[in-house]
């Protein structure tokens, strides 16, 4: 398995040669981690991200049976506002599919979409189960979770909030194939804030994709700023970024280039 590794802005930057390789490689040091975790503590706790960009990671995690499941409680990072519980896009019936159901986990906490009643339940969950580990990706215009560039903040003080999301953030999940049109894209979400996945220790971010490089590039490399929600992972000193070509490619090119 070849790959390209890098420090930069404080962020460990690994890239690999295809989605499949930096998912493994992304799953090999998150069932590390969750090794080392539970040598220490009875339990870990773990947020999960729903995307098409984690489904490399999700399949070998999932495929991975030395990892003690039975002792890790999973989190969701966000769900769709008004989509009917039944709908094959909602992020509780992605994460059913590619992991939830194939591992027996100790226990799954579920995003209802229910506003009130998630950002007062899983607020008070998060707090009496402090997450260990989260993967997370980074979408096509920066945002971490359902954290878009106009509704991110660096300050704010709850762990979960209700988001109206933007167009740009719409559009992905159709590009995703998630949905056959912007119409049918949900305009609302709950997400957990830019505060609940910092405060995390052990971060694992999971980007592929020729339409994420312009993201990748601004998260790693450029400003501090809310215009890129991502870009606060520099601030941290414990995100692991894995990449495939395709998303590292004009980030490759910087760093060589520094280097010189």
């Amino acid at each position: 398995m070849s790959k390209r590794e890098y420090t930069h802005n404080g962020i460990q930057v690994l890239v690999y040669e295809s989605r499949q390789e930096m998912g493994a490689a992304a799953a090999q040091a998150v069932a590390a981690c969750l090794s080392e975790l539970l040598e220490q503590k009875e339990e870990v706790n773990m947020i999960f991200a729903a995307a098409p960009s984690q489904q490399e990671l999700l399949s070998a995690l999932a495929a991975n049976r030395s990892i003690a499941w039975d002792r890790v409680n999973a989190f969701m990072m966000d769900e769709y506002i008004g989509l009917d519980a039944a709908a094959p896009q909602r992020f509780s019936s992605f994460l059913d599919e590619h992991i939830f159901s194939r591992c027996s986990f100790r226990k799954i906490y579920y995003l209802t979409g229910e506003q009130e009643q998630d950002c007062q339940a899983y607020a008070a969950l998060l707090q009496r189960y402090p997450a260990d580990i989260v993967l997370m990706g980074i979408g096509e215009n920066g945002h971490i979770a359902f954290n878009d560039p106009h509704t991110a903040s660096f300050d704010e003080q709850v762990l979960i909030k209700p988001v109206t999301l933007d167009r740009e953030c719409r559009m992905q999940q159709v590009h995703d194939g998630c949905f056959p049109s912007i119409e049918q894209v949900p305009e609302q979400a709950l997400t957990l804030t830019i505060r609940a996945l910092l405060r995390v220790p052990h971060q694992f971010c999971v980007v592929p994709s020729e339409a994420k490089r312009e993201a990748v590039t601004r998260a790693v490399t450029g400003e501090v700023s809310t215009s890129c929600p991502a870009s606060i992972l520099q601030t941290t000193g414990r995100t692991r970024l894995f990449l495939d070509t395709q998303s590292g490619r004009d980030l490759l090119s910087l760093l060589d280039h520094d280097k010189e």
